[in-house]
């Protein structure tokens, strides 16, 4: 069986310049299937990378002729859910040349859209609703001509053309029993982060999050049956990490990886670990991780640590600015430790990045001006703002689509990347928070002084290009939330 995955050629987020790594998702898929059902037949089209436009992707694969195509993804880390209208248009046209070409979606957005998927887009054949686990028993099952319909963890259409979803599958406990990803189906000079980081990759190293944030992207991965799945963490051991950081840097040449796992450092003895693992080992792979506030804090001993093993920024989540708005969003975390986590990260020459939002129900002209004051006053160095864009599964979205304020047959997702806004609250207008936001920006990258002080500061070069990369992206950045220029 000749199996392709398939990533067409998209943009990046306005603050990330040129941003494009290795689709986790194919890299995990790819070995699975290779490793654990001996699949040998495999590759990966990755037009981000070749910048290949979609018209010479489609030839490419007329010529390859794969038996099954496979789309989807597990990050959002460079454009949110704009990419979904490239994976849609590349099934769309694939499935007219090739007909007879079977298309497995899964990942983001469609694994909690599963029924929708198929009922919607009848060039998709099916859907993997769960991990690894549920693909390599399809893929097998297809192989060898057997049913389907007991395959825990997909979805698929009956004989009369009705998506049915079969049993919920267990999530996989024991994520180092996984094959180490397969990097060897991409190119891996071509990716880069932030335009100047390169040889470059994104990791993940862990799936779920301790916490439940109303508005997060990542309830969109998991059995909407189940959506407690999300809340359950699991993690690679820290030696496995290494393994596949070695690996990296060994095989590829790799400089610079970002983990982006939602929460890196929930246990601070994993990291700990890891960092003195890495330190034994020399690896010279410098790396970025993001947490929640208060993980930052529990890491607050062994942040020199941290910084002595190669990390140079660390990223986190402010989003609102009250004790009253923590607790609607449910971030579980505080305002101290909001502070907390840049007074740590900056006494250790650690660059801070930080995000804010907009566009809750209840956000009103006061309420934005006055998350704006409160983050410029605890001065993150680098601000990125997000508009609320609602995930499947996720609370707000199921909120919003039971009041009616949400139709995801009228979604523009050229604009569903986080950087637009996409529904009016209940005070304002999304002209009136978009233009909201870009003064937020204005105001913050113009404050005398912050440039210069980051610039001189003793943050990483790596740091200090990246700033430079976002501070060069605000004008598009603007453009994109005030008078709705596509960029993705």
């Amino acid at each position: 069986m000749k199996i392709q995955f398939v990533m067409p050629k998209v943009g990046a987020w306005a603050t990330h310049g040129k941003h494009v790594a290795p689709n986790q998702l194919y890299a995990q898929w790819g070995a699975y299937i290779r490793e654990t059902r001996g699949y040998s037949d495999i590759s990966v089209l990755d037009c981000r990378a070749w910048e290949i436009d979609m018209d010479e992707m489609i030839e490419k694969i007329k010529e390859n002729n794969p038996d099954v195509v496979v789309i989807g993804d597990m990050l959002h880390s460079y454009g949110g859910f704009a990419i979904i209208h490239y994976f849609l248009e590349s099934a769309k046209r694939i499935k007219q040349i090739l007909p007879k070409t079977i298309i497995i979606f899964g990942g983001l957005w469609f694994s909690s859209m599963p029924d929708y998927t198929l009922n919607e887009y009848p060039f998709i054949d099916y859907v993997i609703i769960a991990e690894e686990g549920a693909f390599g028993d399809l893929i097998e099952a297809l192989d060898k001509g057997k049913s389907v319909k007991d395959i825990p963890g997909i979805a698929y259409r009956d004989e009369n053309g009705k998506a049915v979803l079969s049993p919920h599958r267990q999530l996989n406990q024991d994520l180092d029993s996984l094959p180490l990803p397969a990097y060897d189906l991409f190119p891996m000079d071509k990716y880069v982060g932030h335009t100047h980081w390169k040889p470059f990759v994104e990791m993940v190293t862990s799936r779920g999050c301790p916490s439940a944030c109303t508005f997060c992207y990542e309830w969109d991965q998991y059995d909407p049956r189940s959506p407690n799945d999300f809340l359950k963490w699991r993690a690679k051991s820290p030696e496995r990490v290494i393994e596949e950081l070695d690996i990296l840097h060994n095989k590829y040449g790799i400089k610079v990886v970002v983990i982006q796992d939602d929460n890196f450092n929930v246990t601070p003895k994993r990291v700990e670990k890891f960092c003195r693992l890495k330190l034994e080992s020399s690896n010279p792979i410098k790396w970025v991780s993001l947490g929640r506030a208060v993980d930052w804090v529990n890491c607050e001993k062994i942040l020199p640590l941290m910084k002595k093993s190669g990390l140079f920024m660390g990223v986190f989540g402010i989003e609102v600015t009250t004790p009253e708005e923590l607790k609607k969003i449910a971030k579980g975390i505080t305002i101290d430790q909001i502070k907390k986590t840049i007074d740590i990260l900056r006494a250790n020459d650690i660059a801070i990045v930080a995000d804010i939002m907009m566009g809750f129900d209840y956000d009103t002209e006061q309420i934005i001006k006055q998350r704006f004051e409160f983050t410029d006053a605890v001065d993150p160095d680098i601000l990125w703002i997000g508009y609320v864009t609602p995930a499947p599964n996720s609370p707000i979205w199921r909120d919003r689509v039971r009041r009616g304020k949400l139709d995801p047959k009228k979604i523009d997702f050229l604009k569903w990347d986080f950087l637009h806004p996409v529904m009016d609250t209940d005070y304002l207008t999304m002209e009136d928070y978009g233009r909201l936001g870009a003064w937020c920006m204005r105001e913050f990258y113009s404050k005398p002084g912050r440039v210069q002080r980051i610039m001189t500061s003793n943050f990483d070069p790596l740091a200090k290009l990246c700033f430079q990369d976002v501070m060069q992206g605000v004008t598009k950045w603007e453009a994109g939330a005030v008078k709705g220029e596509k960029h993705i």
